[in-house]
């Protein structure tokens, strides 16, 4: 069994990556999955999170928002509305989204705006948490 797997990670405005990687954990809606080499086949939606894979023996990280995988045995692709790596995030602007989002949660709204303003706060606290998690700010 080949010890890598090729990866495609692809967000909605650029190729973030593609080549050989050796283990790739992401989000799902039930808990973190991770892949290795002749992993079964299967598709499931990536919650948002922290998205990590390894290359050469070493660990890339990546914030990602919603998306979907596509895993079999010797290829996996990731699409991703939004992936950024820690370096890229502009925490303080995160932050900023985050305030935003949980004034917003004071007021009165329907349903489906609570749920779209309830989706923003959860992606600012991710960008916030893998910024500083991985950078060491804020």
């Amino acid at each position: 069994m080949e010890n890598t797997f090729t990866l495609e990670i692809l967000a909605s405005d650029r190729p973030f990556y593609v080549g050989p990687s050796e283990h790739l954990v992401f989000p799902t809606m039930d808990g973190m999955v991770g892949i290795l080499p002749g992993h079964e086949s299967m598709v499931t939606v990536v919650s948002p999170g922290e998205l990590k894979y390894q290359v050469d023996g070493v660990w890339h990280y990546a914030a990602i928002s919603e998306g979907f995988a596509e895993i079999r045995r010797d290829y996996v692709l990731i699409l991703g509305d939004a992936i950024e790596l820690p370096e890229e995030i502009d925490a303080k602007r995160a932050a900023e989204a985050a305030e935003r989002a949980k004034e917003r949660l004071l007021h009165r709204q329907s349903i489906m705006q609570y749920y779209h303003t309830q989706a923003a706060l959860n992606r600012a606290m991710n960008r916030l948490k893998i910024s500083k998690r991985h950078n060491h700010e804020i």
